[in-house]
């Protein structure tokens, strides 16, 4: 540390002692990402967990329940977002953390669909009209109050990835 501080000094520059360390790469973040090594012994970068912290925290302020906007406003409000999220973060090598991301993302925005339904009688009409089965209907109505337990099973089979494409809602994975 002490001669790279020399040779910042002779180039006019400043070494920050709080975000600066002389140590291994893993274990320390740098501009959102992280080192991890997988089979093989091959460096891998992924996206760091405060990065993941600060996501899914910035998507629930985009996301919430009491916002009064249509799941179309809903998804125009996330769509640029997503896509800048997805471009500064495109060189991660974790499928699985982007899968992860996209099945809850979704599972949000089902909680998110009952909420604005509201009623039961009201979630059963739209789901009809969505072409859901009478007891997938019947039986997401009546636990209308669960919308993040109910988001997941059954209503995964009428608000499917397809819908949320045709909504226009990017994927992450």
């Amino acid at each position: 540390m002490a001669w790279l501080r020399k040779l910042y000094g002779e180039l006019k520059l400043q070494v920050n002692e709080a975000k600066s360390a002389v140590c291994s790469a893993f274990g320390r973040k740098f501009l959102g990402y992280a080192l991890w090594v997988a089979k093989g012994r091959e460096v891998k970068c992924k996206v760091a967990d405060k990065a993941l912290g600060n996501f899914k925290a910035r998507i629930r302020q985009l996301t919430r329940r009491s916002g009064g906007c249509s799941m179309a406003q809903v998804v125009d409000r996330l769509k640029p977002y997503l896509l800048g999220w997805k471009a500064y973060f495109g060189m991660a090598q974790t499928p699985g953390v982007w899968r992860e991301l996209d099945e809850w993302l979704r599972h949000r925005l089902r909680a998110i669909q009952l909420k604005h339904w509201n009623r039961p009688r009201t979630i059963y009409r739209e789901l009809k009209a969505l072409g859901a089965a009478e007891h997938v209907a019947r039986q997401v109505a009546t636990n209308s109050r669960r919308w993040w337990r109910n988001s997941d099973r059954l209503l995964k089979t009428v608000l499917t990835i397809a819908y949320f494409d045709r909504l226009g809602l990017p994927r992450l994975s």
